[in-house]
């Protein structure tokens, strides 16, 4: 869709809905039984193991690096990341008197923005294919980024608490592993070393990478639905209130300052502000459950967050130029 006709907000709407569409019927789908939790467990591996990866993996081996990664826009979204980071972590303990721990896992669920399962579909919808080179860029670093500020500030606080404590090189290697075992990180490193080595892969690889990236968006929307079957809403109101309007409100929004102060270009600025308008990830879910801290807050982000995004979306594409 042409981004000169993104001005009514029933035009609007067309982008952004049918999105929410797809995940709303993986939702029912799974809440009615037509579709099993196993099925979606499947789905959700497929595409994100698989699927989305080549996805990457093809965007990034033909991305022109020098012009993609422009200091600019992704100081302008990252400093969003990080001041929502703090943000979440500051609120929960001074306002909710949670644990720190606790305040991490929910910072961490702040900042994780879903930049994969939402940011591409909608942002390809608004402003069309080719304007998602920067979206790749900011996506590129995501995991690896977000991952490294939560999993070191974890394990620095743990420490902390630890009867023996480890060594700086513990924790990196920690980090490290976490990372490198994510198969969208792999893609992403896949498709840097081809970019950078100048390889040509034969034709039959690259035309089965773009049929395995052609399912990629479509079923991971529906699956994402799925999955969210399983996230109750309960408990913890306030607080997940303040996790979901850091997500949906001060990240796009210092992001939007930032990008201005930068100048950087519309299609940038566009990229890097929708992106950091997206509600948190599922990811942000699986941080919390893997050290038992805050998940009933994060999972709840994660569905409250996305179906608030409905509407949060919409305004800010009406806001952007």
């Amino acid at each position: 869709m042409s981004s000169n006709s993104l001005t009514p907000m029933g035009d609007v709407l067309s982008v952004t809905l049918p999105v929410f569409v797809l995940i709303a019927a993986g939702y029912l789908a799974v809440w009615r039984g037509i579709f099993s939790e196993t099925h979606t467990e499947g789905l959700m591996t497929f595409t994100q193991k698989f699927a989305i990866p080549c996805l990457l993996f093809s965007a990034i081996a033909g991305l022109d690096l020098k012009a993609s990664f422009d200091w600019r826009l992704l100081t302008s979204y990252y400093t969003g990341s990080i001041v929502c980071f703090m943000a979440g972590i500051a609120g929960a303990k001074i306002f909710f008197g949670r644990p720190t721990e606790d305040a991490i896992a929910i910072g961490f669920a702040a900042m994780f923005a879903n930049t994969v399962l939402l940011g591409l579909p909608i942002a390809e919808r608004a402003y069309g294919i080719d304007s998602l080179t920067p979206n790749f860029a900011i996506i590129s670093i995501h995991a690896g980024f977000c991952y490294l500020v939560g999993l070191t500030t974890m394990e620095i606080v743990r420490a902390r608490h630890a009867a023996t404590r480890p060594g700086a090189f513990a924790t990196a290697r920690l980090v490290a592993r976490a990372m490198f075992r994510n198969a969208l990180m792999i893609g992403v490193g896949l498709g840097l070393a081809v970019n950078l080595s100048g390889l040509t892969l034969p034709a039959p690889v690259m035309e089965a990478v773009t049929l395995m990236t052609s399912a990629a968006l479509p079923a991971a929307l529906f699956g994402l639905g799925g999955v969210m079957v399983r996230y109750k809403p309960e408990g913890d109101g306030r607080t997940i209130l303040m996790l979901i309007s850091i997500a949906l409100i001060l990240h796009p929004a210092v992001t939007l300052g930032m990008g201005t102060l930068l100048a950087l270009d519309t299609p940038q600025l566009r990229a890097a502000v929708l992106t950091a308008a997206m509600a948190p990830g599922v990811n942000s879910y699986l941080f919390a459950a893997v050290y038992g801290r805050a998940t009933r807050v994060s999972a709840s982000g994660v569905l409250l967050g996305t179906a608030a995004s409905i509407v949060t979306v919409s305004v800010w594409i009406l806001i952007l130029p």
